[in-house]
């Protein structure tokens, strides 16, 4: 019987086959930690092994500064210190507060590429499935170990081939194909497995709602959500790591655990309403109530990107954000950054009124633009809504496009709702 996607990447890595529910200890390509936990690592790291203990590649190890960029308290400042001075004494490198998202980083510096294995403090860290990437958030006594010893013991988890059928069309975006498959899984119904997703839909997806799909594996309580790399992927890949890239790919005869089919129809703009990712129904639906909003959220490793932005301000138009509304901003990295202060549009969400910040996480982190307060409601592009995740008021998960839409008229809604 032939090998599923991420038994094939991790075949590669022990040079032999291996089998869903194997223990393997499986080398690594990137280690990472970011300013939540990074201290802790650090910390870990010298009690384990010693003041002057040395990583096991400097190369292959670096700090993401994210969760609180720049710091905005005494206790996050000083971790950052932290995880600073032990990578320069180590040789390591930093991506700092201006830096922006770490998992996203690494897909734009080509250091997860289709096969590479990645670990770190991240709960989304298995995002990199959207490159072909095998990426999983650990926690800090394993990071540790991974630093001095470049590899940890991993359970080879079952793997589910999930075959997408459906239409996606304008105002529905890949947010919206998300949270419909979340709906059908619900938060659990992946516990422990891997995915592996099929079907034209997938396949015409491009880097941008490649991520936001794999980014809401954790959603569905997958160890990862892995998408066979399209042309357009190894491409990018190829210009971003200098290296040309070798995809794998499933066998053909791969021996899954289940086989779905998802006909999600022609999807349409979707909301995933407090407090559970997987409580999702149609905008349209919603939109009767008339549910006011506060504020609108666009941002986090979900919907960070340029091409996320870019139809918000589609949408709004010559529009200013609705009296008594506020959208809240935040450029998954400082390359996204750049791109919004180059095309124009980013002059083009001062216009309308929205507030844009620096590149970072932004309020899926604590303290960070796009928490809430008691009785507020948000709708928000980020993946978790669970209650207290995002403050004390009420959060809805919603696309881009939906966001803008809701902001501008003051209530949940989309286009061509009303």
């Amino acid at each position: 019987m032939g090998q599923t996607l991420i038994e094939k990447i991790i075949a590669a890595k022990v040079d032999r086959e291996v089998a869903a529910g194997e223990v393997v200890w499986l080398p690594l390509d990137v280690m990472t930690a970011r300013d939540f936990g990074g201290a802790s690592v650090v910390k870990n790291f010298r009690q384990a092994y010693g003041a002057d203990a040395k990583v096991v590649d400097p190369q292959r190890i670096l700090f993401t500064f994210d969760c609180n960029a720049p710091a905005n308290t005494v206790g996050y400042a000083t971790n950052q210190m932290v995880c600073r001075e032990f990578a320069e004494a180590q040789g390591v490198r930093v991506f700092d507060v201006d830096a922006g998202i770490g998992s996203h980083i690494l897909i734009e510096q080509g250091l997860a590429r289709p096969g590479a294995t990645a670990i770190g403090t991240d709960s989304h860290y298995n995002i990199l499935g959207a490159v072909g990437a095998l990426g999983m958030g650990m926690g800090d006594v394993d990071v540790a170990f991974a630093f001095r010893n470049g590899k940890v013991w991993f359970e080879v988890p079952p793997t589910v081939r999930v075959n997408i059928e459906g239409r996606l069309a304008w105002p529905a975006t890949a947010k919206d194909l998300t949270l419909a498959i979340v709906r059908h899984f619900g938060t659990g119904g992946l516990l422990g497995r891997a995915i592996e997703f099929f079907g034209e839909i997938i396949d015409s997806m491009d880097i941008a709602g490649r991520i936001t799909l794999a980014s809401m594996a954790t959603e569905m309580s997958a160890v990862i959500a892995l998408i066979p790399p399209s042309e357009p992927v190894l491409d990018f890949a190829r210009e971003r790591s200098g290296i040309a890239p070798e995809p794998v790919f499933a066998d053909p005869d791969a021996g899954y655990e289940q086989e779905v089919t998802v006909d999600l129809g022609d999807i349409e703009p979707m909301v995933a309403a407090p407090y559970s990712p997987a409580n999702v129904g149609t905008v349209r639906e919603l939109a009767v109530e008339r549910i006011r909003i506060h504020t609108g959220f666009v941002g986090s490793c979900t919907n960070g990107r340029f091409e996320d932005f870019a139809p918000v301000v589609e949408v709004l138009g010559d529009s200013q954000i609705a009296e008594g509304v506020t959208l809240r901003v935040v450029p998954a990295t400082k390359e996204v950054y750049g791109e919004l202060l180059k095309s124009g549009l980013l002059a083009k969400l001062f216009d309308a009124g929205a507030l844009v910040s620096n590149q970072g996480c932004g309020g899926c982190a604590s303290g960070q633009i796009g928490i809430t307060g008691e009785g507020e409601v948000q709708v928000s592009t980020s993946n978790r809504n669970f209650k207290g995740k995002q403050g004390a008021g009420r959060t809805y998960l919603a696309s881009p496009v939906t966001v803008a839409a809701s902001v501008k008229a003051g209530y949940i809604t989309a286009p061509e709702v009303d």
